[in-house]
């Protein structure tokens, strides 16, 4: 059985006992977390989609770590101008276990 959810508006596929990586939860590491915003629920033989959301679906999930992903260099630069500028980011990531769908 899996589930497709909304976090932080984009969609994830979930599935029991799986970790997923979604952008930064604001939460404690190691603490529960519960979505309401649940698709579509497949199991063996049947499928339920929502209008936008299933009713009465849900995820509860744990919040295992804070990531950061790999530096990204942007370099911007003009030609015969003297102008060039460095800059970098690192994205920060949260990895989420799924522990339970309520279908």
């Amino acid at each position: 059985m899996y589930a497709l959810v909304e976090i932080l508006g984009k969609q994830y596929k979930a599935e029991e006992g799986k970790s997923i990586q979604v952008d930064l939860v604001k939460a404690e590491v190691g603490g529960t977390v519960t979505y309401d915003s649940v698709l579509a629920v497949v199991k063996e033989d049947e499928v339920k989609f929502g209008a936008p959301y299933v009713e009465g679906a849900s995820i509860v999930a744990t919040l295992e770590s804070n990531i950061k992903d790999d530096k990204v260099r942007v370099y911007k630069f003009r030609r015969r101008k003297g102008y060039r500028r460095t800059q970098g980011h690192r994205q920060q990531y949260s990895i989420l276990k799924i522990e339970k769908i309520n279908a």
